[in-house]
């Protein structure tokens, strides 16, 4: 047997570069919080983190790929921690939290999020080392890394100026907009029959950021998202707003119809498509959990040496011990919410009751989120079905087990109870979602797992720091659909946060639509039949179930923005495929895509601070509602034409 030699010693895991990753991890981090609030999607800060990374390096100089790749670790880990506001602001939307207190988010966060580093490490090798996942934005951002480090000075300086490009001009759109000069959106609504017959209609978000999401998730997914759209809007809306006779203007009713029936189906997609991915699983994850047994082996026999650099995992014994501390807060969590509100007679089965619970889901959602990363990227991962799972499953199970043993008012308490766990279950998810994309990453860099690990946990540790103030910041300034006391003209969104309360007051109540969700459910089924279809027929076309999942139960104004930027994106692929440097002018669509995005979420979070700190919704208004009409044309205008620039400069760059 030939025996390697030990790996050279070389900067990977360094102070500066921890330091870089936390100052980057403050930026990405606000600007997730936002945007996920906003719209319902977070994105991958892998790229933007790598490219920035890379440009601070160069200047201290001395720095290595797999220092950069230690950068992107660090701030990726905490950037993607922040999609636990996909649950999370459910307390505050059933008025159970008026605010986010800071030493239980930032516990939930940490707890959570170590747990799920830890799971990945098993899974890693199921679904990274021995498997064929194509792993889209982990892949990439490898290729930006080699550019930037080992390629040309002039390519990283390029990646550099595109980023900073897309965040100035998406950012000044932005404000623009906050000046009523440019309008939000482009909509239309109608009636198709009598004064309260079906209604339907269209709505395009003008933002830079939305567009980008789509650039980043790809045609194939984007066209999956416009055949949820359909489902839901060209026969879901019209169906049951004519079957309720919903009064009022065409755009209410449609908004009701898809708030309160359209939104129900989705999750029923979502869910089964959850389900789909995780029975795919079983295989690669058993082989992966016996190759973490034969490292542990070779560690403890002193053949560590004899495996490749990509078997240096943490120490499998190390895992598990880690892990079961993290049961630790997570049972003191369970136990302090069970006695803050009034389940004190039933704290025995919960708090024993939810950390089994979360022990064994955790695992399973780790799994999921894991493998959807590695299939269509991260920033479009099932993280709102697999939060819709769990939060029917700890629902249910509190229903059948404690419910009785209380007296009767208990079930506002239970439904915060039920969001309360499913957020700790969350935050493994989220962190699974995008580690196992940063390890590939550095499969494809010859990092040293090991040390990649550690980086991701010191990740987790800086984003469960940032997040509770800026939920705040974000939740006493705008506040969240549907919560006690919110303006519903400027209250975020919040889509997930708002439909897993809704099914978690639904379950323990006794009110959740069960037809609706059967229904989408069916509908799931029969898009799974026909994306093995067409697997089955050809490689590259598949309709990822998820995603049309998704298309049926993200507002229209998000999805519909998503789409458009999904076909430009491609159509820009195809141009990038017959330039010069093909290669190049596709990582530079990547890195203006994620440039798009930074800049709208951040100046999102500084005019989210303006409005609280003035107490005006509209602190730099210039012009009234007359100016409707001009802006809508002034906004529609210049959005399209800087969109043409941009990819004209980017092509031309490359």
């Amino acid at each position: 047997m030939t025996i390697s030699p030990p790996p050279a010693r070389r900067a990977e895991l360094t102070l500066r570069g921890v330091l870089i990753g936390i100052l980057i991890t403050f930026v990405f981090t606000a600007a997730n919080v936002y945007f996920g609030l906003k719209a319902g999607l977070t994105f991958s800060s892998s790229i933007p983190a790598a490219v920035i990374s890379m440009a601070i390096l160069r200047a201290v100089g001395g720095a290595s790929i797999q220092e950069n790749n230690i950068v992107q670790t660090v701030a990726s880990a905490a950037g993607t921690l922040s999609s636990i506001i996909f649950v999370l602001p459910g307390l505050v939307i059933v008025g159970y939290w008026s605010g986010f207190p800071f030493w239980q988010t930032s516990l939930i966060c940490a707890a959570g999020g170590i747990l799920g580093v830890m799971y990945t490490i098993p899974l890693r090798r199921a679904l990274v080392t021995d498997s064929d996942l194509p792993y889209p934005e982990g892949v990439a951002c490898a290729e930006v890394l080699k550019v930037g480090t080992q390629g040309a000075p002039e390519a990283g300086g390029a990646g550099l100026r595109t980023v900073v490009w897309g965040g100035i001009v998406s950012a000044v759109f932005y404000f623009i907009v906050q000046t009523q000069i440019f309008a939000a959106s482009i909509a239309g609504y109608g009636r198709f029959g009598g004064k309260n017959e079906d209604a339907t209609g269209f709505e395009f978000d003008l933002s830079f950021a939305l567009f980008a999401i789509g650039h980043l998730v790809g045609l194939w997914v984007g066209l999956a998202m416009a055949l949820g759209a359909a489902i839901g809007w060209l026969w879901g809306v019209p169906h049951f707003t004519a079957l309720h006779a919903i009064p009022g203007s065409a755009a209410a009713a449609a908004s009701a119809g898809w708030s309160h029936y359209v939104r129900f189906v989705g999750a029923g997609a979502i869910a089964v498509a959850a389900i789909w991915s995780l029975a795919k699983l079983a295989g690669p994850l058993a082989r992966g959990l016996g190759g973490a047994m034969r490292a542990g082996r070779a560690r403890r026999e002193g053949r560590l040496q004899e495996l490749p650099r990509s078997e240096h995992d943490m120490p499998i014994a190390m895992v598990g011990l880690i892990a079961l501390l993290c049961l630790l807060p997570i049972a003191y969590l369970l136990w302090h919410f069970a006695i803050a509100s009034g389940l004190g007679a039933a704290t025995l089965p919960l708090v024993l009751g939810g950390v089994v619970f979360v022990l064994v889901l955790s695992l399973v959602v780790a799994a999921v989120c894991g493998y959807m990363a590695g299939l269509i990227g991260s920033s479009n991962s099932p993280l709102s079905g697999v939060g819709i799972l769990v939060v029917l499953m700890a629902a249910l199970l509190l229903v059948v087990g404690v419910k009785p043993l209380l007296p009767p008012g208990a079930a506002q308490a239970l439904v915060g109870f039920a969001l309360f766990i499913t957020t700790i279950v969350f935050a493994v998810a989220t962190i699974s979602n995008d580690n196992l994309q940063d390890l590939k990453t550095g499969q494809l860099v010859d990092a040293t797992p090991a040390l990649q690990q550690w980086a991701l946990v010191i990740g987790v540790l800086a984003g469960a720091v940032v997040i509770p103030p800026v939920l705040n910041l974000l939740q006493h300034t705008y506040g969240f659909l549907g919560a006690p006391g919110a303006n519903p003209a400027t209250a975020l969104a919040a889509p997930q946060a708002g439909l897993i309360s809704a099914l978690a007051k639904g379950v323990i109540t006794g009110s959740l639509p069960w037809g609706l969700i059967a229904l989408g459910a069916g509908i799931g089924v029969a898009i799974i039949i026909l994306d093995e279809l067409l697997g089955a027929v050809a490689k590259g076309p598949r309709l990822p179930p998820l995603a049309v999942g998704l298309g049926i139960y993200l507002p229209v104004s998000t999805t519909l923005m998503i789409i458009l930027g999904a076909i430009a994106g491609a159509v820009f692929d195809r141009k990038a495929g017959k330039s010069r440097n093909p290669q190049m002018a596709r990582q530079l669509g990547v890195l203006l895509a994620s440039g798009l995005i930074v800049g709208e979420s951040l100046l999102a979070v500084l005019f989210a601070g303006l409005v609280a700190f003035s107490g005006n919704q509209a602190p730099v208004a210039l012009v009234g509602a007359g100016f409707a009409t001009p802006a809508l044309w002034l906004g529609g205008i210049v959005f399209a034409g800087a969109l043409f620039w941009l990819y004209r400069w980017v092509l031309r760059q490359a």
